[in-house]
């Protein structure tokens, strides 16, 4: 079940690459600016597949509640690009281990999406890859109050997505919503796994009933 989820992602990384363009928090505000826009610092992020109790499952956090930027919201592991790593990947799957514990070898690389701007000025690669062992998340408490699951078959499905707007910086902005329970996903991420799903549905993947479930 996941194996077959988890060629259906690396098909959705490639039906994906031949689109020229990424994704953007500026997509459904064009008309938005940041005052004072520094350029783009190179980040990544690990979208991981994992066997959850109902299907084939993605890892994600609940960011600490004492960091200085974005505390308490739902993500995907991942950070900044150092000059230390190789690429895109070697710093998500760095980044995954200092904040769940995951380890590199585990992880079977199934390919990215397209790069994604963020108001806060990052171009972030979501990398996919396939955990391929039973694994136990243990969240870093200065970076991760809770690490848990979202089933695929959820994040896969464009019907779950939805807009929603705030004012931000004297300006409203709107961003896609994707919540899970009782997890708010929202902004880069929900919009990161919207594109994911476009990705998926473009490929031809459909979860199975077990997924569903």
């Amino acid at each position: 079940m996941t194996d077959s989820a988890a060629e259906a992602l690396s098909r959705a990384s490639a039906y994906l690459a031949a689109r020229p363009e990424g994704t953007s928090d500026f997509d459904l505000n064009p008309g938005f600016r940041v005052p004072n826009p520094r350029p783009l610092r190179p980040a990544a992020v690990l979208v991981a597949l994992v066997t959850g109790p109902g299907g084939p499952s993605v890892l994600m956090t609940k960011r600490a509640s004492g960091l200085r930027h974005h505390p308490g919201q739902i993500a995907l592991p991942g950070g900044k690009i150092d000059p230390g790593d190789a690429d895109a990947q070697a710093a998500a799957l760095r980044e995954a281990q200092e904040e769940v514990a995951l380890e590199p070898g585990l992880v079977r690389l199934l390919g990215s999406l397209p790069v994604h701007e963020t108001v806060t000025g990052y171009s972030v690669t979501p990398v996919l890859g396939q955990v391929r062992a039973p694994f136990r998340p243990v969240p870093d408490a200065g970076e991760v109050a809770e690490a848990f699951l979202v089933p695929l078959s959820h994040l896969a499905d464009p019907s779950r997505y939805r807009v929603e707007r705030r004012r931000w910086l004297g300006q409203w902005r709107s961003y896609y919503v994707v919540p899970w329970g009782p997890y708010y996903i929202w902004g880069a991420t929900a919009r990161m796994m919207r594109l994911m799903a476009e990705g998926l549905q473009g490929c031809g993947y459909k979860p199975s009933h077990r997924e569903n479930r």
